[in-house]
């Protein structure tokens, strides 16, 4: 392990010393994508030379035991001793979860692509509801949540509805919530109280970077036509919904949520180009599922991630084992608690492994 910090901070000398060069000062894109590089390690960096410092100020300390000291000063350096220690071994437990594989996606912003499963239209109320939760989390932290598309069902739900989420750390947070989410509960139009039980899948997509994605415009085929549904004039009159055809891949991304064909054929943009990536991603991987099967499987009630069992206020993720009640809460967009226990269990199976 300290091998390995040795290197990550001589390295992260490095970057600093090619950042201060006139060359790379003055080519804007090269000294981004080395500032990027640099912060990525930044933290490691400060811990490791923290720690560095806290040993070295141990030594010295231990040091003055050795020397003629009274016995009040032989207590405050025994003392000090005693913390330096505690210290140390907070700085040595954070420097093993620091040097953990990092996932270069956390810091994106993000496509959700939420669509109904099995349960006909309680699974389309319940991918409302599911995007009613995320979209109240997101708010809660400070984030921006701005529709691509929906598709509405005729009960007021909708039958898929893809949208952005932007902020700091989005990804993050979002990616423990991709894989099948079943709801267990009596519908609105169950006149004999009947629990039903239905699903909804959910795909969260890093967005990518017009650099990270090169689509040629001969691969790109742009239809516009007049947006669907409510909308006033505007809509009627004025064509603003944009449907990308990806030639190369056949992905087809549509966008009629705005009123300007401009912002509609730039939403379209970002969801065919976050697709795009996650498809090179998979083949890299030799992933052996295709499209959001990686994720959602097929909407199936027996694939799932997570259970919400409202007759019993209960919600249960199956892959921790973790159960939790007050469903409202939960609905209102209160997940962190769940979400925080997602992130702790992965580090520590990732910690495990790296001990192992």
């Amino acid at each position: 392990m300290w091998d390995k910090l040795d290197k990550i901070e001589k390295h992260y000398q490095e970057l600093e010393e090619q950042m201060a060069t006139p060359e790379i000062a003055s080519d804007r894109k090269q000294l981004e994508k080395l500032a990027r590089e640099r912060a990525s390690i930044e933290d490691v960096v400060t811990k490791y030379r923290r720690y560095k410092a806290t040993l070295k100020s141990l030594e010295e300390t231990r040091a003055m035991l050795q020397e003629d000291l009274d016995s009040e000063m032989k207590s405050l350096a025994k003392q000090e001793i005693e913390g330096l220690e505690v210290l140390q071994g907070n700085l040595q437990e954070e420097l093993k979860t620091a040097l953990l594989p990092k996932d270069e996606n956390d810091k994106r912003d993000i496509i959700v692509e939420i669509r109904a499963g099995t349960g006909g239209e309680e699974a389309a109320l319940f991918a409302a509801d599911l995007f009613g939760m995320y979209s109240r989390y997101a708010q809660n932290k400070g984030w921006t949540v701005d529709i691509v598309t929906a598709s509405d069902a005729t009960s007021g739900g909708f039958k898929e509805i893809i949208f952005e989420v932007k902020g700091a750390g989005a990804f993050s947070r979002f990616k423990y919530e991709r894989g099948v989410h079943r709801v267990q509960r009596v519908p609105s139009t169950e006149a004999s109280g009947r629990i039903h039980t239905s699903t909804a899948t959910v795909a969260v997509l890093p967005e990518a970077e017009d650099v990270e994605v090169d689509i040629k415009p001969e691969d790109l085929r742009i239809d516009i036509y007049h947006a669907g549904g409510a909308g006033g004039q505007n809509v009627n009159k004025v064509a603003t919904a944009v449907r990308l055809t990806h030639l190369a891949s056949g992905l087809v991304v549509i966008c009629q949520d705005e009123r300007s064909q401009l912002k509609n054929r730039h939403k379209a943009m970002a969801v065919l180009r976050a697709r795009l990536r996650d498809m090179e991603i998979r083949k890299q991987e030799e992933a052996t599922t295709k499209d959001r099967q990686s994720q959602v499987g097929s909407g199936e009630r027996a694939e799932k991630i997570r259970t919400y069992n409202f007759p019993q206020d209960r919600l249960t993720d199956h892959r921790i084992g973790l159960t939790l009640h007050n469903l409202p809460k939960i609905m209102a967009g209160e997940l962190d608690h769940m979400i925080d226990t997602l992130a702790t269990t992965e580090q520590a199976k990732q910690l495990q492994g790296e001990l192992a």
